[in-house]
């Protein structure tokens, strides 16, 4: 018996799926974090400090290691997509990135670090103020990545997204950045985290149900 008949009506309507490119993906991430950051200077919200915090290590330290981070999570994430590629390879990258990343934090802390009191340092009050503004900064680039994995093929539904809630994390975090007038070490360690390993985990947990094909 022949399937061609069964074969026509089953494709019969179909429409071609324009092939979807890590460069085109990476691009419009990219222009999305410009926009954001356009979005943080035009609303005024840059630190009114910048050219003093410009000249902390401390800051470039901050800047510097959310760069490394989203970059690297965002290529993993993109990568991902690709059913010949797994994601833990990148994964484990950025696990070491974060962990030098603290430790580099740590040595400049040692560096600059003044007598100040550990709770003030810390500063819950604006610490949580921080925590919640990078959380809805990663929104964003939550779902613009969330829209590529769902147009991809992932075959690690739950290493893609640990990979996209990373990037997207480190994203809205560097965004913040240029707003976020704290720059201490201990301070940047304990809220970013805490803000990066919401928007991880709940990205964890939302995002494999929505990727399976």
């Amino acid at each position: 018996m022949s399937t061609d008949p069964l074969i026509d009506r089953l494709a019969t309507g179909l429409r071609p799926v324009r092939r979807r490119t890590p460069w085109r993906d990476a691009t419009i991430l990219l222009a999305l974090g410009v926009i954001e950051i356009v979005f943080v200077l035009k609303l005024g919200l840059m630190r009114p400090d910048m050219p003093h915090a410009m000249g902390m290590p401390s800051f470039w330290w901050k800047a510097a290691s959310l760069a490394v981070i989203a970059a690297v999570g965002g290529t993993t994430a993109l990568l991902s997509l690709d059913p010949t590629r797994s994601p833990r390879r990148g994964l484990r990258i950025v696990g070491m990135l974060a962990l030098a990343a603290l430790a580099f934090g740590w040595l400049v802390d040692v560096l600059q670090a003044g007598p100040a009191v550990l709770w003030q340092r810390l500063d819950p009050a604006h610490g949580i103020v921080c925590a919640r503004k990078i959380v809805e900064l990663s929104l964003p680039a939550v779902l613009a990545l969330g829209l590529f994995a769902r147009r991809g093929a992932p075959v690690d539904a739950r290493g893609t997204a640990w990979a996209v809630g990373i990037a997207a994390a480190a994203f809205g975090a560097l965004a913040f950045a240029l707003a976020c007038p704290f720059d201490d070490p201990l301070y940047v360690a304990v809220w970013y985290s805490a803000a990066c390993s919401v928007v991880t985990l709940v990205t964890r947990l939302i995002l494999p149900p929505l990727t399976r094909w």
